[in-house]
């Protein structure tokens, strides 16, 4: 199941981004704000910002959010781990 998010052109027209950032740049800060939110992951967020992981945390740190840590991403981390 895939979305399609419509914004009208009155906004995209107020952006003060570059035309080429646009998808990319709305992609990240809806993934930051739901996952500041708790509504994702940092895994999730940092598909749907498609970024990987270690950038995107980067990011979330770089804005002043807390890492949602809990065991969910530290079996995450350990099979990194053990992979690497």
């Amino acid at each position: 199941m895939g979305l399609t998010l419509n914004i009208p052109d009155s906004v995209l027209e107020g952006l003060r981004i570059p035309e080429a950032e646009i998808p990319q740049r709305l992609r990240a800060e809806l993934a930051i704000a739901l996952y500041a939110q708790g509504a994702l992951s940092l895994g999730k967020a940092a598909e749907l910002a498609e970024m990987n992981r270690m950038a995107f945390g980067e990011m979330v740190g770089q804005r002043g959010i807390a890492r949602h840590y809990g065991d969910a991403e530290l079996a995450q981390d350990r099979s990194y781990a053990r992979r690497g």
